[in-house]
């Protein structure tokens, strides 16, 4: 009950009751497309299954494409959403929060596919694929969507030599730069990471999403699509005041907590190269999720393999670049975690209660970036807020340092505008918030005035 007055005073989730909704658009045509490609994955794959298994892997093939074909239709006959069964080091949690969406629904009714928070079930459904695998040894380890994943890495070699190129050679001319000139670089690459978000296979369900053309080029361009631009204050928070041709930079730790692979992932790994490169950081780390998310998100796997081919491309600059990224990661510049947290449907503001150990850990950092629209619905609660309530209203008191969105908008939530701005935005192009045309930097600090 006290829950239930404490939720009375946000905005009610996002959730596909509301028919014509794109939360009700996702969880009626995307997330059903995504589980049959998921499937047809699995089927595809039987041979090696085969090869590395022999007839145990055929089997457990089969098993797993019945559990996600009574999941698929489950999901679009709304039945109620269920405890999962593979005890995972994450399973209690997910059943606990079942509980707790229990609770909050009318009449106690079950929670459902259509009835319960679009963040809840969209989350669940990723953590049921995985379920279907963790279920079936020996093909319990299986990345579904690692196919997806590789190819739009492929497919964006263009782009990702150029930038690789664009940073190799500031590196060379670090040393000489004005202050003036860095800020104007950090804005680049800054950007740069930014629109890297545009590449998401989850939105697309699955279908090519990968960056052709060079992204520097690109970026004036792309100004005009940047709703809130908080750059300036990120800036002001790496220099920490720094005097013009002094030294007294932070020299602090930096957080990233990642969103895609493939062309996305190089363009954070570029920026954190700047960073340390040019003394705005001293160390940067890195977060992932600790299984496959949402199709293209990383994981461990996902970032050590992409930095091992950036590292082998018959390509200059590309590799070079890789190579300083494997010695980053071999001296301690930079380091990889996941945490189970990332993989829940929890939002942000339950970090500090239901996960205080990485609540703790992203305390001690001195700037957090989270990365793309997920991130952006977990920080926001995943609410329909108005769209000029303030971004720190919009955390509930999601603080642990001062934090950083950058994501380009794919979902129906978005804080912080100016008045007026998003009923102009949506006058001219109702699908504003969905296209992943538009974009945000927006920041907050434990120190901003609110």
């Amino acid at each position: 009950m006290a829950n239930q007055v404490v939720l009375r005073s946000v905005p009610q989730s996002l959730s596909a009751k509301f028919v014509g909704s794109f939360a009700y658009l996702t969880v009626k045509d995307r997330l059903p497309t995504i589980l049959t490609k998921v499937i047809d994955t699995i089927h595809r794959n039987k041979d090696k299954f085969f090869e590395e298994h022999g007839e145990e892997g055929v089997q457990a093939e089969k098993r797993a494409i019945s559990l996600l074909s009574k999941l698929r239709n489950e999901l679009q006959t709304d039945k109620p959403v269920l405890a999962l069964t593979d005890n995972v080091v994450d399973t209690d949690m997910w059943n606990q929060y079942l509980q707790r969406q229990q609770a909050l629904m009318d009449d106690n009714e079950p929670p459902s596919w259509f009835k319960s928070p679009w963040l809840y079930v969209e989350c669940y459904m990723y953590r049921k694929i995985q379920e279907s695998l963790h279920l079936n040894p020996p093909i319990c380890d299986f990345d579904v969507f690692k196919e997806a994943k590789t190819k739009s890495f492929f497919e964006s070699q263009q782009p990702i030599m150029a930038i690789c190129t664009y940073l190799q050679e500031l590196n060379k001319n670090m040393d000489d730069l004005s202050e003036t000139q860095l800020l104007e670089h950090f804005l680049k690459l800054l950007q740069v990471s930014l629109w890297g978000n545009k590449c998401d296979l989850s939105i697309s369900a699955g279908q090519d999403n990968s960056q052709k053309a060079s992204p520097v080029d690109s970026l004036e361009d792309l100004k005009p699509f940047i709703l809130v631009d908080d750059s300036n204050l990120v800036w002001s928070v790496l220099t920490n005041g720094k005097i013009p041709g002094g030294s007294s930079k932070l020299q602090g730790r930096v957080d990233i907590v990642l969103d895609n692979a493939g062309f996305e992932l190089v363009t954070d790994l570029i920026f954190a190269d700047f960073l340390v490169s040019s003394g705005l950081a001293s160390k940067v780390c890195f977060h992932g999720k600790s299984m496959p998310w949402f199709v293209s998100d990383t994981t461990k796997e996902d970032f050590h393999w992409t930095i091992r081919q950036t590292l082998a491309a018959n390509h200059k600059w590309m590799s070079k670049s890789g190579a300083q990224w494997q010695c980053y990661l071999k001296d301690g510049t930079w380091s990889y975690y996941d945490h189970s947290f990332w993989t829940l449907p929890h939002e942000f503001c339950d970090m500090a209660a239901d996960a205080p150990d990485l609540y703790a850990t992203l305390q001690k950092s001195d700037l957090i970036f989270f990365k793309g629209d997920l991130n952006y619905r977990k920080l926001t609660s995943d609410r329909d807020w108005g769209h000029t309530e303030p971004f720190e209203k919009a955390l509930r008191g999601f603080q642990p340092a001062s934090l950083c969105s950058l994501r380009t908008l794919k979902a129906n939530v978005q804080v912080g505008l100016q008045p007026g701005q998003g009923e102009n935005l949506t006058a001219q192009e109702p699908t504003w918030m969905t296209s992943g045309k538009y974009a945000v930097v927006q920041f907050s600090s434990p120190h901003r005035e609110q």
